[in-house]
């Protein structure tokens, strides 16, 4: 088994049989020691995110599998906080696509000017590079295209499936009582077809929820949920 690369909040390794193993940690993203999925830096350490991430990731593949939705995931095993996938290629240097549903976070800070906090949204989906030195700018669909990250016919598998994956989630979470206000997904080529599926991880710690208005930390949402 090689370690091939450390991660924020897991390492990845290459197993003998070409899978990946994805070894799930207990740091978050976050700013000043506040859980925010959308920085780019761990901002604090949870006992137990781990874990608690890896199960809401194996429960919501677990959903995708069944209504035949093309992820990378093969198992996972909970005790070792470790789930098996398949090897997929990221679009460039890698992207994160977010599926909007209530102006908060980034989106609020950008569109302050018109938007509301909590203001209702239809599953507005934006792409963003995985760049920690600028930031992880946001990126259009012609400048994906145009600087050769992924065509706009792949835009529009990724968009669609970015849609029916959050909306997915959401129905799951609602059926809890629970709100989802965004989430963060990636993708990649897998296969020799290049098949776009979906990557990394499902759980707390990449979305925003909360239930009777009150945000739902990561390691909580995971009790609640399960």
């Amino acid at each position: 088994m090689e370690l091939k690369y450390s991660g924020k909040t897991k390492d990845v390794y290459k197993l003998e049989n070409s899978h990946y193993l994805l070894k799930f940690k207990d740091d978050v993203t976050g700013v000043d020691g506040v859980f925010d999925p959308g920085a780019n830096t761990v901002g604090l350490t949870i006992e137990g995110a781990g874990r608690a991430g890896l199960k809401l990731t194996q429960y919501f593949f677990e959903v995708l599998k069944e209504k035949n939705v093309p992820t990378h995931y093969i198992d996972a095993d909970i005790k070792q906080a470790t789930m098996t996938v398949k090897p997929a290629e990221v679009f460039g240097n890698g992207i994160e696509v977010i599926c909007r549903y209530r102006a908060v976070g980034s989106f609020l800070r950008r569109y302050g000017q018109y938007a509301q906090e909590g203001q209702a949204l239809d599953a507005f989906v934006e792409v963003t590079l995985k760049d920690d030195v600028r930031e992880d700018p946001p990126i259009s669909e012609d400048a994906l295209d145009m600087l050769g990250i992924l065509s706009k016919t792949e835009y529009q598998v990724l968009k669609e499936l970015t849609v029916q994956i959050g909306g997915i989630v959401k129905e799951e979470l609602a059926a809890k009582g629970i709100e989802l206000y965004d989430i963060k997904f990636e993708f990649g080529r897998t296969g020799d077809d290049k098949q776009i599926v979906l990557i990394d991880e499902i759980s707390g710690g990449n979305m925003r929820a909360y239930k009777d208005g009150k945000y739902i930390e990561p390691l909580e949402l995971e009790r609640l949920f399960l």
